[in-house]
């Protein structure tokens, strides 16, 4: 079962499926930061615009419409 970042539970690790943007260099920028599918990534925090995201081994702050592009799963 897969849904998007934006629904993940807090603390919970999942694994990228899919990013599913229109933007090329968002998908480079998500890239370099280690975000593409395969790799793992847990939801620190959420407020009410974003979420705070650990992937590999930083912590980035990403929009709520950047969180429902990123499509996830269960380990």
């Amino acid at each position: 079962m897969s849904f998007n970042l934006r629904e993940a539970q807090e603390g919970t690790e999942y694994i990228i499926r899919t990013i599913t943007t229109d933007d090329g260099e968002l998908d480079a920028f998500l890239f370099s930061l280690g975000c593409y599918s395969g790799e793992p990534i847990t939801v620190v925090s959420r407020r009410r615009s974003n979420c705070t995201v650990a992937i590999k081994d930083g912590r980035y702050t990403i929009d709520n419409q950047l969180a429902e592009a990123i499509e996830v799963g269960q380990i």
